[in-house]
């Protein structure tokens, strides 16, 4: 029978020391990203519990992305500006949160702390769906045309491969949806979306566009297409064109 020598027993101890370093690091990563995530979360009003401490780590480990196939139609540009795009978004199967919060930036970002669960394995299958972007919300304007009602959807668009078989929520605050195809008119914007931004950026939108009969005016997208803790990331409003 072989003899363990001290060597050995030093050796042991060194790969300890490996160990106990690297989970030192990884939990330091842990609370790093669920404090910038917290103060993201206060900017919106909402707090961040520390059960997204691993959803957020996941997130952020998991970088690759899946964008929904769009089809584009036209696109109309200014001086070298592309003013708006128009496109079509395939039918498929979307999870769906609806929240009444206060606000328009506290339903935003509780119901996309719900799909991250539901992306990050609190699904029937039991592991991360993977990312598709955009993350799109749908907001109804009331009769003065300035104000939101309060119910907002925030949706996630099932990758290809679970769009035939989409894996069942562990929340059943998320419904599986299914959207047919439908057309939108598309202008891009960055930074934060809040009830005020989002407003002034519909707005916009109808100044460049005119008399329109082509699309609903009291439903509206917002389509964000990267990490909601950066603070000028890409967003799309999205018009809805009343012929799908």
């Amino acid at each position: 029978m072989a003899l363990i020598s001290l060597e050995d027993l030093d050796g042991l101890d060194d790969e300890r020391d490996v160990v106990e370093e690297s989970e030192a690091s990884n939990e330091m990563e842990r609370q790093r990203l669920l404090t910038h995530w917290q103060a993201v979360g206060r900017s919106h009003h909402v707090s961040v519990p520390t059960e997204m401490t691993g959803p957020i780590q996941e997130m952020t480990r998991n970088q690759e992305r899946q964008e929904i196939p769009f089809t584009p139609v036209s696109h109309q540009d200014k001086l070298e500006e592309e003013l708006y795009e128009e496109k079509v978004c395939p039918g498929g199967k979307w999870a769906c949160v609806t929240r009444e919060e206060q606000l328009y930036e506290q339903s935003i970002s509780n119901g996309f702390m719900k799909l991250m669960r539901f992306i990050c394995k609190e699904n029937s299958a039991g592991c991360n769906l993977g990312m598709t972007i955009p993350i799109v919300t749908n907001i109804h304007l009331k009769e003065d045309g300035r104000s939101f009602h309060k119910d907002v959807v925030t949706a996630y668009y099932l990758p290809s491969e679970f769009q035939a078989d989409p894996p069942q929520p562990a929340d059943p605050e998320v419904s599986i949806v299914f959207r047919p195809s439908f057309r939108v008119l598309a202008r891009s914007f960055s930074g934060t979306t809040t009830e005020e931004t989002v407003t002034w950026q519909i707005n916009q939108l109808w100044e460049h566009l005119g008399p329109s009969r082509d699309f609903q005016r009291d439903n509206y997208m917002v389509a964000v297409f990267e990490n909601p803790g950066l603070p000028r990331r890409r967003n799309e409003i999205w018009f809805i064109h009343r012929d799908p």
